[in-house]
C-alpha cells in the first residue's frame, strides 16, 4: 500500500528508494491488485507487503484463499497485520506518563470487530470508550459522548457508529481471519516496543503462501532515527513540534519518522493543519 512507500528502514532505504536503485516494488490500491501481478507473472515469485490493523486483514485473508483455491505457486505474503485491542492494552498498563481519560474507538477497525471487544477497557481500567464514525459530525457527537461520560464519572462503550457497527462485528471476517492467521507470540512496534499476542501470521493451512518461511526471513529490529521523537508521539508523551526533526529535516515530503510518513499520521496530521498555531 501506498503508506508503506517512504518508511524508513534498514540501511537508510525506503521501499521507494529500493524501487529508485531497480527493485521491482509496485504500489497498489488493493490486495486483489497482488493476486492479478501474480497470475499474470506465473515465472515470478510475487510478495504481498501485507500491513495494516484489523481493517485489512479479511481482504488479506480474501486474497490468500483465492491463491489457494487456484493452486498459485508463486504468490507469497509478508504478514504484518496488527490488532488493536492488544495496543490499547499495552497502552493503559504502560501509561506512566500520559494519562488517558478515555478512547475514541476507530471506526473502521469497529466495523469488523464489533464493540463488545471493548468492554474490557470500561469494566478493567475504568475507561469509557465511544465508538466514533468517520464524518465530521460523527467524530464531534462521539467526542461530545466522551465528555459527558467522563464529566459522570461513568466508564461505558457506547456505539455512535451503529449504522455500520454491530456489537458482535461482522462474522463473516471474523471467521475468514479466524481460519486464514493464527496470532503471534509477540511483535514489536515504533514506539510500543515488543507487544505480546498483538498480530498474525499465516496459519499452518496457509503455510504455503508465507513468505516469511519460504525466503527464510530473520526478523531484524531496526531502531528509530536518534533525532526522531515518533516513540513519544505515538504514546502521547510529546507533541510533534517537540520533536527537533520536526518541520525542519523532517516533513511528509522526506519522512525520517513513520508518524510523518502517512497523511493520517500525526506529525503529517500536524505539519499541515496545526503547525502554525502555536
Amino acid at each position: 500500500y501506498a503508506d508503506t512507500m517512504r518508511v524508513p528502514a534498514s540501511k537508510g532505504l525506503s521501499l521507494m528508494k529500493a524501487k529508485a536503485q531497480g527493485g521491482d516494488i509496485r504500489m497498489i490500491y488493493s490486495a486483489a491488485d497482488c493476486l492479478d501481478i501474480a497470475r499474470a507473472n506465473p515465472d515470478r515469485n510475487v510478495v504481498f507487503f501485507a500491513i495494516g490493523f484489523e481493517t485489512t486483514t479479511p481482504a488479506t485473508a480474501v486474497v490468500l484463499k483465492q491463491a489457494k483455491a487456484e493452486g498459485l505457486k508463486n504468490f507469497f505474503v509478508f504478514c504484518n497485520h496488527v490488532l488493536t485491542p492488544p495496543a490499547m492494552h499495552h497502552i493503559l498498563k504502560n501509561q506512566e506518563k500520559v494519562q488517558i481519560e478515555g478512547f475514541v474507538g476507530p471506526a473502521h477497525v469497529s466495523t469488523i470487530i464489533g464493540s463488545e471487544p471493548y468492554e474490557t477497557f470500561a469494566k478493567d481500567y475504568s475507561k469509557p470508550v465511544v465508538i466514533a464514525g468517520f464524518e465530521p459530525l460523527d467524530m464531534l457527537q462521539s467526542i461530545l459522548m466522551l465528555i459527558r461520560q467522563i464529566n459522570r464519572g461513568e466508564a461505558e462503550v457506547e456505539n455512535e457508529f451503529t449504522r455500520a457497527v454491530r456489537p458482535e462485528g461482522n462474522m463473516k471476517a471474523i471467521r475468514m481471519m479466524e481460519e486464514v492467521f493464527a496470532l503471534r507470540d509477540s511483535f514489536e512496534w515504533r514506539g510500543l516496543g515488543s507487544v505480546p499476542k498483538s498480530a498474525l501470521k499465516l496459519s499452518d493451512a496457509y503455510s504455503d503462501f508465507d513468505a516469511e518461511k519460504h525466503f527464510n526471513l530473520v526478523y531484524r529490529s531496526v531502531p528509530d532515527n536518534k533525532a526522531c521523537e515518533c516513540g513519544a508521539i505515538l504514546r502521547g508523551e510529546k507533541q510533534p513540534s517537540d520533536c527537533r526533526a520536526f518541520g525542519t529535516v523532517c516533513t511528509p515530503e522526506s519522512p525520517i519518522g513513520s508518524c510523518m510518513v502517512s497523511s493520517e499520521g500525526a506529525c503529517a496530521a500536524y505539519f499541515t493543519y496545526g503547525r502554525h498555531k502555536r
